[in-house]
């Protein structure tokens, strides 16, 4: 799901012209496109990744009550911190998407400031 972020170096250097080639292509709409992808993408992601923490904080909130009716069992137990490390690595997930956000805007920007100015909502 991050194939636009990883390519997005490569993406703009084959959209965007050097001033040499402006007149062949409109990089105006290029950047519109391209910024429209992004927005795409990264809201999807983070939707995603959020729907799986909701999802995993539900079933741990659930084994941590069927582990205080059952204390001894250690298949629960097992089960629980399965599902607690889970949860931390999606939550981690969240960080890494901003990281890798913040470096596809960041490329964006230095190469589509001039051509396309995004709505005031990024």
């Amino acid at each position: 799901m991050r194939t636009i972020d990883d390519r997005i170096v490569h993406e703009l250097n084959t959209t965007i012209p050097t001033a040499s080639f402006v007149g062949k292509v409109d990089p105006g709409q290029t950047c519109k496109e391209l910024y429209e992808s992004l927005m795409d993408a990264h809201t999807k992601r983070e939707r995603i990744i959020k729907d799986c923490i909701s999802q995993t904080s539900a079933v741990v909130k659930t084994l941590k009550e069927e582990r205080e009716k059952a204390h001894e069992d250690a298949a629960l137990l097992k089960q629980l911190r399965k599902e607690q490390t889970k949860l931390k690595l999606m939550q981690s997930e969240l960080n890494v998407e901003e990281v890798v956000n913040d470096r596809s805007w960041k490329v964006f920007n230095e190469r589509c400031r001039i051509h396309y100015k995004p709505p005031k909502s990024q």
